[in-house]
């Protein structure tokens, strides 16, 4: 069943639309304050973002990526308006060459055409206010989040999307992700606004829940690596069976993926200790859980 809805958070309009409503990764949410608005939306829902587009005149529209369901509609509204799209340098070139795109994603948001992009000026506004871009690769390499400081409200991209990853893509890069969401947690917000999961109020405790989650598990899969077990024993223990979206995408999002890039993390050096500790005295370690 596909979604529509329109929400307001304050002066910020919000309009959530997906093919299907299988979840927070099959929905996306369009932003607009004032006359900026954040991301394109997916093509194939082009029909009602249109619709969106229309209440209102629209001055700028700013992408955080390339990927299909945040770029899609970066053309049509391009025609529509005459507005071009703004997007950092990476993302520009990505637009203007083209990517490919995954058979499941596809189906999910539709496709995405090649279109120009003026390249982010040095001071961006988002709705008439200062706004800041922060480079967070990790979920694409393209990636970049908008801070509007004096709101404390960040427009996360896909950098938070849920406290728990059970899955990832193929090109995605925990230790990478971990880097970008400590630079984004040295930023004062409060606030997320993220395209898929929707509003989230203390978004920063959210994202720092994220953070703590990834290096616990990527400490948890090393140390079952060291113990001798391989990546598919590894994964079903700690996240269980594959599901069906794992194997309908030939692993391209699966939990799999999430393991192997958990295992290339470098840990910090606390963890590392730990890890060690808990290897060189595992019946120690056996007696203190369940003494706790």
């Amino acid at each position: 069943m596909s979604v529509l809805e329109k929400f307001r958070h304050y002066d910020l309009e919000g309009f959530r639309v997906g093919r299907f409503n299988l979840g927070v990764n099959t929905t996306f949410s369009v932003y607009r304050l004032g006359g900026t608005l954040i991301d394109a939306g997916p093509s194939n829902q082009w029909r009602y973002v249109k619709g969106f587009i229309q209440t209102a005149p629209l001055q700028q529209l700013l992408l955080t990526h390339h990927h299909e369901d945040h770029s899609g509609n970066a053309g049509a509204i391009h025609r529509l308006t005459g507005v071009r799209a703004q997007a950092p340098s990476l993302t520009a070139n990505i637009l203007q060459r083209g990517f490919a795109i995954p058979p499941i994603q596809r189906l999910l948001w539709g496709s995405a055409g090649r279109t120009d992009a003026q390249i982010l000026p040095e001071k961006i506004h988002i709705g008439g206010e200062d706004a800041e871009a922060i480079f967070t690769p990790g979920h694409a390499k393209d990636m970049h989040c908008y801070l509007l400081p004096e709101r404390g409200w960040l427009f996360s991209a896909d950098l938070y999307i849920a406290n728990y990853l059970k899955l990832l893509r193929v090109d995605e890069n925990v230790d990478t992700l971990l880097q970008s969401i400590r630079t984004v947690l040295s930023c004062d917000f409060d606030t997320i606004l993220c395209p898929h999961r929707g509003v989230v109020e203390n978004g920063k405790q959210k994202l720092q829940e994220k953070y703590d989650y990834l290096l616990n598990l990527s400490s948890e899969a090393q140390m079952l690596q060291k113990q001798g077990l391989e990546l598919e024993v590894i994964t079903r223990r700690l996240l269980g069976k594959e599901g069906a979206v794992g194997i309908l995408s030939r692993y391209n999002f699966s939990k799999r993926n999430l393991i192997a890039s958990c295992l290339q993390v470098n840990l910090p050096f606390f963890l590392v200790q730990s890890l060690n500790r808990s290897l060189a005295h595992p019946l120690a370690d056996t007696l203190d859980q369940s003494a706790s």
